[in-house]
């Protein structure tokens, strides 16, 4: 891989991060099929769910109702638990239910299940599986021309990342739609507050300041209560957020939220090194992520900007905020509400819809007028510096973007076998665990 260049400030350039994630060879090759998903017009557009979990359904009902056409018509997971749960759920939904039109031949169960969804005639995969699955579906759905919804982060790790954005951009020809879901980048007092910030209303940026502090999200049980004959590979899947090859870690799988709208505040320029501090405070029994890190990174002109993620419970204050600093004034940004103080004050508007609605909206109708968005660059950039500040604290070196875009860091198990064995990897200690 070629060595990045730089744009006049001294930080890599979009362009150079495009050129950096060349496509190999079996990306490449993957798009030999030349299959197109077909869906202009007012015709139906044939949906197709891969995961059906609770972002999975709620995903699955956004995009039914973003068009008039949309049909749901397969789903997959690898649970049937899962998937007869979330059928259940979308067919009580009064806005919806006629247009699930899932019929047990398209009801997928296994580790395979999302290839079968993707061949069984969708123009559109929405993929929201634990995202260490991510960058296999992303291809896959590429390789069949589908136009694709992801959901956040593209990969757990920077070769999943790279492969995956190196398929997307290969299948450039194809028209395809991709988009993503860092959500934020879609509502509507975001866009309003990052146009303003853009165009200078509260000065040059001279540091961000963003939070995640929260409680565990799925915490992991203890072994006693695996069920007797439970594969390796099932216990970590059922448990998934708890072990970093499936979720990346709560700064990848949840905080990534923030760190997206950091880059977003740079106008996406990304930063040029970052150190880490984190660990474990309460026993998480054999799960192997984190519960604290906070990242530290430094662009070329000087600027910084700080991720603080927490998930420990209990906690007398939680805060999910993104606090701007400008040369001008300064500028916040939580949930729905966003403000700037200094010369000009401003408040923004409250949104009248929801950004899950408004993601899906724009996918849809960008199908129809054939004029395709692709989320994709932004999406893995966005990953690729989670990932930065994982491996920064992780290891306790500082960690380059020249780095990350070289890595081909890969933690998804070989052989992925359902009934298989599968070793827990261990907890990664700082000043020990190298940084790959």
């Amino acid at each position: 891989m070629s060595n990045i260049t730089s744009d006049k400030s001294g930080s890599p350039s979009r362009r150079e991060f495009i050129k950096t994630s060349a496509v190999s060879g079996a990306a490449a090759a993957l798009l030999a099929n030349g299959n197109y998903a077909h869906a202009q017009g007012s015709g139906k557009i044939r949906v197709g769910l891969i995961g059906c979990g609770g972002r999975g359904t709620g995903a699955a009902a956004d995009a039914l109702q973003a068009d008039p056409g949309a049909v749901l018509v397969a789903m997959g997971d690898v649970y049937k638990s899962k998937l007869d749960s979330s059928l259940k759920t979308l067919l009580e939904q009064e806005d919806v239910k006629a247009k699930v039109q899932v019929t047990p031949e398209n009801q997928f169960v296994g580790l395979d299940a999302y290839l079968k969804v993707i061949n069984s005639g969708v123009d559109v995969v929405l993929l929201t599986t634990p995202p260490g699955f991510r960058p296999q579906h992303i291809k896959a759905a590429v390789a069949a021309g589908k136009h694709i919804f992801a959901e956040k982060p593209m990969g757990t790790d920077a070769a999943g990342v790279h492969s995956a954005l190196a398929a997307v951009k290969a299948a450039q020809s194809k028209n395809l739609c991709f988009v993503s879901g860092f959500c934020y980048r879609y509502a509507s007092t975001h866009r309003a507050f990052y146009n303003r910030l853009h165009d200078g209303a509260i000065g040059s940026v001279r540091h961000v300041h963003a939070t995640y502090l929260t409680g565990p999200v799925k915490p992991m049980p203890p072994a006693s209560e695996r069920p007797a004959g439970m594969s390796d590979t099932e216990w970590q899947i059922k448990n998934w957020y708890n072990f970093v090859w499936l979720s990346g870690d709560g700064l990848i799988e949840q905080a990534c939220h923030s760190i997206d709208k950091i880059l977003w505040a740079m106008k996406d320029v990304p930063p040029i090194r970052a150190v880490g501090t984190g660990g474990r405070d309460l026993p998480n029994n054999e799960g192997n992520i984190f519960d604290h890190i906070d990242v530290f990174y430094e662009w070329a002109d000087g600027t910084r900007a700080v991720m603080a993620q927490r998930q420990i419970p209990d906690c007398q204050h939680n805060d999910n905020t993104d606090y701007v600093i400008g040369a001008k004034g300064t500028g916040k940004v939580h949930f729905a509400d966003a403000e700037m103080m200094g010369e000009i004050k401003w408040q923004a508007e409250p949104p009248k819809k929801s950004m899950y609605h408004l993601e899906h909206d724009a996918l849809f109708a960008a199908i129809r007028k054939s004029t395709p968005i692709n989320d994709a660059e932004k999406m893995a950039q966005s990953t690729l510096a989670g990932l930065m500040g994982r491996e920064a604290a992780y290891s306790g070196e500082q960690v380059t973007w020249d780095q990350m875009m070289k890595s081909q860091h890969n933690i998804f198990p070989d052989n992925l076998d359902w009934n298989g064995q599968l070793p827990i990897a261990p907890m990664a200690v700082p000043g020990k665990t190298v940084f790959k």
